[in-house]
């Protein structure tokens, strides 16, 4: 893996998945396995109970600069003022909407909030570490 790091800056082209959040490992930020009832980080070995699970943010970009394309996903609290929420609380109330609509598929976020993500970024130029 390349060690170079520099900044990139470049236009938001399209959101590649409607999911934003991720059950995350608290101590390597790696998703977690939940069940009904328990998580596990199958990295580390983490174990709690699945109310216990923590949510981090995960979007993934598909960015163009003046030359080229490409696939970037951004993590992590440095997404909240876009969110204007935490993760966590973005995912309690993905939850909610889910339980109030009677949707059981809790893998996607609920259309409205896909359209208003692509409207805040799509077409938007950002400075990304890489």
């Amino acid at each position: 893996m390349n060690s170079v790091r520099g900044l990139l800056a470049a236009s938001v082209i399209s959101v590649q998945n409607s999911c934003f959040t991720y059950p995350a490992c608290q101590k390597c930020f790696s998703r977690l396995i939940l069940d009904s009832r328990r998580f596990n980080c199958l990295k580390c070995g983490c174990v709690g109970e699945a109310k216990d699970a923590s949510y981090r943010y995960r979007l993934s970009l598909k960015i163009a600069d003046t030359n080229d394309l490409f696939d970037i996903t951004v993590f992590g609290s440095c997404l909240d003022p876009f969110f204007g929420v935490t993760a966590e609380n973005l995912q309690r109330c993905i939850q909610d909407l889910n339980q109030l609509s009677g949707e059981t598929h809790t893998v996607a976020s609920p259309g409205v909030l896909v359209q208003a993500v692509e409207t805040c970024f799509i077409g938007k130029r950002f400075i990304f570490g890489v």
